[in-house]
């Protein structure tokens, strides 16, 4: 019974409250390093309907919630707030979703738009298979 409750309430956390967002990049950067996941890092905007788009589709599905959260480290910029993140990273359009490595490397080009939610889960499965190479 015990052992059944814990589960629960893991789960629970994991779908409740949806991403786990680190603060900044910079936060998230050295999270990913001491937790040894890849980055998952989207520069968006609150003005660009593709931002707005994906933030209320994709990144509210169960499943993409419960892959990020079990398996990346996920961080969150909106260029009209002027963050500070690499401006390199910085591609001239929103939303990018970058998959990063605790060196700060990408791992690929950045996810442009709004992906749908299929095609990031499957994204999000490629990602963490390359990361795992990349360990070895």
């Amino acid at each position: 019974m015990k052992t059944l409750f814990i589960l629960l309430l893991t789960l629970s956390a994991l779908f409740a409250d949806g991403i786990k967002w680190e603060k900044d990049y910079a936060t998230a950067l050295k999270q990913a390093k001491i937790l040894n996941k890849p980055m998952m890092f989207i520069i968006s905007s609150h003005t660009c309907r593709y931002c707005v788009q994906l933030e209320s589709t994709t990144l509210k599905d169960s499943k993409v919630i419960q892959k990020i959260n079990t398996n990346y480290v996920a961080a969150i910029a909106y260029v009209d707030e002027n963050p500070l993140f690499p401006r390199e990273l910085y591609v001239g359009g929103t939303p990018a979703t970058w998959f990063i490595k605790g060196d700060g490397d990408p791992l690929f080009e950045p996810l442009m738009g709004a992906i749908d939610t299929v095609s990031f889960l499957k994204a999000l499965d490629i990602v963490s298979q390359e990361y795992k190479k990349t360990k070895k």
